[in-house]
């Protein structure tokens, strides 16, 4: 799907060639092109599949009569209460916890039926009436609004007793610009307010990264920055590569680019086939008049756009825009795999794992993971489901509402959409596999810390710290986790240092202040009941559902016995008893596998090179300094923004005019040589070196 976003582009008349400074690179590589992203802290931009949820095999139990009876008194209040009007209702427990959020046509006659006593209900509603001890009511004018109120609700509140879609973020775009004459191309996440065309969803950042890079070598659109293309005093390497046609000196002008541009339109709107016939007259053309190096030119970029739907895999014939849902269980768990199709090119697929109980259908997943799915998502023409739900013409309604053009939903029979479904349900069945045997090996890394560590029992969450910082400058504390599906990345956090008078470089006060703030907060009681977190996302953690502990069973940091031993006066200073501690120290010329790890009160443990344990162990130090690092060198970068040059010694306000007048800005500055810094009239070897040390010196 396409739109724009913008009224009028500002359209100057080109600029002139220029002349005077070496071919480089521009700003940054096009898969990494949106301010949207930040690829230091992010894991890879090809999204790990979500991990698994916790599957418990709850039996149906008996329910005691009493907490049973209470659940009915609460909810035969509501009914006395309720609008016979569709409207959303919400069950809370004596905490004030929503257990389940529900829609109804008519919110009365849905909650009778909770509260008839004899009524054959699943273990699944009795356990949610028995914990239930009041009922919150939100009419609504229509059961659309109903269905939408309900979807959203879910996911802010996430009752423990619905289906909860997970680990859902925004999709990457491609954004062709719409706000200068030379139009750019990138990758774009988040809010669509930048004037231009916007071609997605696609599935991961990934593709729309090897997407670009085609596009770029079969349309030659320029991937740079503003500034840096109005600093260019002569082409770049891309256009010495053939992927830019060099708008920025004027060596292809206004309406040539203006052509390149609505190719490339055209080609992401669906009209592949008339571009390349258009390509392919082109070519021939330029073959008959002789000119070969013409001809040659349009038969790349022909191989470009080949390259572009071969890396799309299947393309349908008869489906121009849809996304296919396609869902299979296995062994407690479901996975819903999404594909996305637009302009009939295929864009990629993604794995979702929601969290439901075991009781719940295929049909009932699948209905509540799509109401969920697009509540933050422009919906396409047609959704295609591997299974049948309910209300389907209630969800066509209700998205059809909230896109503004007509939705269908179907769940195809035959033809070629039946294969398309066919072919989701074997990368649902795959992707699940997967997941399921990694989480298995995982299963076996915890079970063999145990006997490595003699832990006491098999840790599900383990929180891993580390910090970093510049001669005590940009200090920042990190704390990632990881359980029993791998890394828990929506709970990762990050801690900006702020105690003052902080010896400058003093790692202890600087670990003694992330673990004070982690563990206050975590043992502060609410209203008198147990220990729970604040719901403070900066600098701490939200228990984003009941399977995953709030508390870790193991705390790993990076260091050796000194680090440890302050942490143990934290821990004890705090009342902390039965968390396990492990402190990691590097190895001689900090050699991987010949780490020394330190326990309180044991000796020192040395783990073969090609333990297992000694590797999961690594693997998770080494996520920590990736993640920690990632986040100083953020705030850095903005305290450099901030400041400007001025912060560099022996840089005043002549030489960053010479420096801003070569390079055109900040961050061409701070990628460019110490060799190419040298090159800039007024700044001498010295200045230069002292530049660049400036700009890259590693955080400690």
């Amino acid at each position: 799907m396409d739109h724009d976003s913008a009224d009028h582009p500002k359209t100057p008349a080109p600029q002139k060639a220029r002349r005077g400074s070496k071919p480089d690179l521009p700003p940054q590589d096009p898969a990494l092109l949106s301010d949207d992203f930040d690829p230091a802290i992010s894991a890879t931009d090809e999204d790990d599949e979500a991990r698994l949820p916790e599957a418990p095999d709850e039996p149906a139990e008996a329910i005691g009569e009493g907490p049973l009876a209470v659940g009915h008194a609460a909810i035969e209040n509501a009914v006395r209460l309720a609008p016979t009007s569709p409207g959303v209702y919400r069950m809370l427990n004596v905490a004030h916890d929503v257990l389940y959020v529900g829609k109804a046509k008519n919110v009365r006659k849905r909650l009778s039926s909770y509260a008839r006593v004899n009524a054959p209900l699943p273990a699944r509603i009795l356990r949610m009436i028995a914990a239930t001890v009041t009922v919150e009511i939100i009419s609504t004018s229509t059961e659309t609004e109903a269905l939408l109120l309900e979807a959203n609700l879910i996911k802010q509140l996430r009752p423990r007793f619905n289906v909860q879609l997970r680990d859902d973020k925004s999709f990457p775009y491609i954004l062709i610009t719409g706000d200068h004459w030379a139009p750019q191309i990138l990758k774009h996440r988040g809010a669509q307010s930048r004037p231009g065309r916007y071609f997605g969803p696609f599935a991961s950042a990934g593709a729309v990264g090897r997407t670009i890079t085609a596009l770029q070598r079969a349309f030659l659109i320029r991937s740079c920055t503003d500034g840096f293309f109005e600093s260019r005093t002569r082409p770049c390497l891309l256009y010495q590569i053939r992927r830019c046609s060099g708008p920025c000196t004027g060596e292809i002008d206004f309406p040539g680019y203006t052509e390149l541009v609505r190719e490339a339109n055209d080609f992401l709107s669906g009209r592949s086939h008339l571009v390349k016939k258009e390509l392919a007259g082109e070519m021939e053309k330029a073959s008959a008049e002789l000119e070969f190096e013409t001809a040659a030119l349009y038969r790349d970029r022909l191989a470009a756009l080949s390259a572009i739907q071969s890396q799309q895999g299947i393309n349908p014939r008869t489906v121009e825009e849809a996304d296919v849902f396609a869902i299979h269980q296995e062994g407690g768990y479901s996975c819903v795999e999404v594909f996305f199709f637009r302009t009939g090119q295929n864009w990629g697929n993604r794995a979702y794992f929601p969290r439901a109980e075991k009781s719940f259908t295929p049909e009932e997943v699948l209905a509540s993971f799509l109401a969920q799915f697009y509540d933050d998502k422009p919906p396409p023409k047609l959704i295609l489901l591997s299974h049948e739900i309910e209300e389907s013409a209630l969800l066509a309604d209700a998205l059809s509402v909230k896109a503004g053009h007509k939705v269908e939903v179907s769940t195809p029979k035959r033809g070629e959409k039946k294969e398309l479904i066919a072919h989701a349900l074997t990368n649902a069945r795959e992707a699940l596999g997967r997941k399921l045997a990694d989480t298995a090996t995982q299963g076996r890394l915890l079970d063999g810390m145990v006997t490595t560590l003699a832990l006491p029992h098999t840790p599900k969450r383990i929180e891993v710290y580390d910090n970093s910082h510049i001669q005590g400058t940009n200090a920042v504390g990190a704390m990632i986790v990881a359980g029993p599906d791998g890394f828990i990345k929506n709970q990762y956090r990050k801690f900006n240092i702020k105690s003052e008078g902080l010896t400058p470089g003093d790692d202890y006060a600087m670990m003694r202040e992330v673990l004070e703030r982690r563990f206050k907060r975590l043992l502060k009681p609410v209203d008198g009941d147990a220990a729970k977190p604040k719901a403070d996302i900066k600098t701490d953690l939200r228990a984003d559902d009941d399977s995953f502990p709030q508390w870790p069973d193991l705390v790993i940091i990076d260091g050796g016995r000194g680090q440890l031993n302050a942490v143990r006066e934290i821990f004890e200073n705090l009342g902390l008893t039965q968390v396990s501690l492990l402190a990691v120290a590097k190895g001689p010329d900090r050699d991987a596998g010949r780490e020394t790890l330190f326990m309180p009160d044991r000796e020192a443990i040395k783990l073969e090179p090609r333990d297992p344990v000694l590797y999961f162990i690594q693997r998770l130090r080494d996520e920590a300094h990736r993640f920690v690092i990632g986040s100083h060198r953020k705030l850095r970068k903005k305290d450099i923004r901030e400041a400007g040059l001025q912060e560099i010694p022996g840089i005043g306000p002549s030489r960053k005019r010479a420096l801003l007048h070569h390079f055109g800005t900040l961050k061409e500055i701070e990628r460019a040589s110490i060799a190419d810094l040298g090159k800039v009239p007024g700044v001498s070897a010295e200045s230069a070196r002292k530049i660049f040390e400036f700009f890259h010196a590693q955080p400690g």
